[in-house]
C-alpha cells in the first residue's frame, strides 16, 4: 500500500506523501514508587512496542501543551511538566517513519489511569525501572534513560 496522491496519508505507515519529519511529544510519567507508566503501541511507529505517553503535535499547539493533552486523552491523567528529558531523531527507514520526538517528565496532577484509547493502545501498565519491557520504543528508551541518568 503506497501514497496514491501527493500529500495523502498512507494509512499502514501513517507517512505523508511529501515525505516531510513530523513532530510527535512524549512525556514519562513516574509514579510515588518510581515506577513509569507505558502504553504498548497497535499502530506504527514501532507497533507492538511499549511507549511512553504521547502524540502528534498540532499545528500551531505548543509542544508542551500536546504532552498534556495526550496525557488526559491517551491514559486520563492530568500532568504538570517538570522539564525536557531529551529529544530523539526517530528515524525508522524501514516504516517510513521520520519524527522529531521531544519527552518531557510529567507530574501527576490528578485522575487515575485508564486506557481511554483502546483502539489505538492494547495495554497500559506500570513498570519499575529494573523490570522494564525488552520491546521499548526508542522514544521511551531515550527517554527512560535519560531520567534515570538524572536521578542516579
Amino acid at each position: 500500500m503506497g501514497v496514491s496522491e501527493a500529500g495523502m496519508k498512507d494509512e499502514r505507515t501513517g507517512c505523508n506523501g511529501n515525505s516531510q519529519p513530523r513532530v510527535g511529544v512524549g512525556v514519562l510519567i513516574v509514579d510515588e514508587h518510581g515506577r513509569v507508566l507505558l502504553t504498548l503501541r497497535k499502530f506504527p511507529p514501532e507497533a507492538g512496542c511499549w511507549s511512553i505517553v504521547g502524540g502528534k503535535v498540532d499545528f500551531l499547539e505548543a509542544i508542551e501543551d500536546c504532552a498534556i493533552r495526550e496525557a488526559a486523552e491517551e491514559v486520563g491523567l492530568k500532568i504538570a511538566i517538570d522539564r525536557l528529558l531529551c529529544i530523539t531523531d526517530h528515524l525508522l527507514p524501514d516504516e517510513g517513519q521520520h519524527w522529531v520526538s521531544p519527552a518531557y517528565l510529567g507530574r501527576i496532577l490528578g485522575g487515575e489511569v485508564r486506557n481511554c484509547e483502546p483502539e489505538k493502545t492494547q495495554e497500559v501498565g506500570w513498570f519499575a525501572s529494573g523490570e522494564l519491557p525488552r520491546n521499548l520504543t526508542m522514544t521511551a528508551r531515550n527517554a527512560i534513560e535519560a531520567y534515570l541518568c538524572d536521578v542516579r
